[in-house]
This record gives structure tokens, sequence and C-alpha cells, in this order.
């Protein structure tokens, strides 16, 4: 993707963390409520990704997603699926962890989708808007080797999905 508005996907914002470090060890902020990418609170996860596993791709009707990489580090692709939206198609990606602490804003619509690029797990942080309803979940799924998609996770775990 050579050109900027290639790489970028209307609506997803990614927040630069700050880690504040003394000898004790450190504190990142991830999400305050006087953030201006706040939007609402719904419940707070920890998900891992095991390595060459591909956790993808899925993207919410209503909710948006604040996620970040708390112990590892992950790759994390987006696919604008949204019929409305002047991005339409683009794909973006990027690699957070340890030493590049973001957070990344998600809006409903938007596929996603993570692996560890090490060999040891990635530990992602979402903070979701809405809460999670076992019943009619808020979500719509791919194959992470969707045709339709054009990304590819090179080398994946056959429990991969």
């Amino acid at each position: 993707m050579a050109d900027k508005e290639e790489r970028r996907i209307e609506g997803v914002a990614v927040k630069p963390l700050r880690a504040v470090r003394d000898a004790r060890g450190w504190l990142v902020e991830i999400l305050r409520a006087d953030d201006p990418h706040f939007r609402k609170f719904g419940q707070v996860y920890v998900t891992v990704a095991r390595p060459g596993v591909v956790k993808a791709w899925h993207s919410h009707r209503v909710q948006t997603d604040y996620v970040a990489v708390v112990a590892g580090e992950a790759r994390i692709a987006l696919y604008d699926g949204r019929d409305d939206s002047r991005t339409r198609g683009n794909v973006v990606d990027l690699v957070a962890g340890e030493e590049n602490a973001v957070l990344v804003i998600i809006p409903p619509g938007v596929y996603h989708g993570f692996r560890s690029t090490r060999d040891a797990p990635a530990y992602l942080l979402n903070i979701p808007t809405e809460l999670y309803d076992y019943d009619d979940p808020d979500e719509l799924r791919r194959p992470y080797d969707d045709p339709a998609i054009p990304y590819d996770w090179g080398e994946a775990d056959a429990a991969s999905g």
C-alpha cells in the first residue's frame, strides 16, 4: 500500500500510549473517560493469541472496540467492510506491544483480527462499548483466510478462526 490514503480506515484511530517507568516497574494508562476517543463503557476483557494462531475476522454492528496489547506483541489487521465508508475495502495493519504501545479504536463494521508475532502468546486488553450478549452476540464473522479480504496472515495454525 503505497500512499497514506490507502493505509487509512475511516473512524479507526491509533492512540500512542505512554509508559511511566521507575525502579519498581511501569504503568500505562490505556483509556480514560476524558479521552477524546472515549464513547462509553461496556465491559473489559483480556484475550490471548497463541503463537501461530490467527484470531480473525470479526466485526460488530453496534460495538466499538478499544484494543491494546498488554503483554507480548501482536499484528493487528483491520479491513473496512462498511458499504457506506469512503475507505471501504482498505486494509490497515500494525504491530503493537511493548515496543509500540498503542490503543487501537475500532468502530462498528470494521473487521479485525490479530496474531502473535513471537513464539509466545500475545495478551490483548479489549474495552468494548457494549456488554456481550450471550443470546444475541453483536458479531459478524468471516474466516481468517476469506479471499474477499485482501490480507495474508502468512503461515497459520489450523486452529485459526
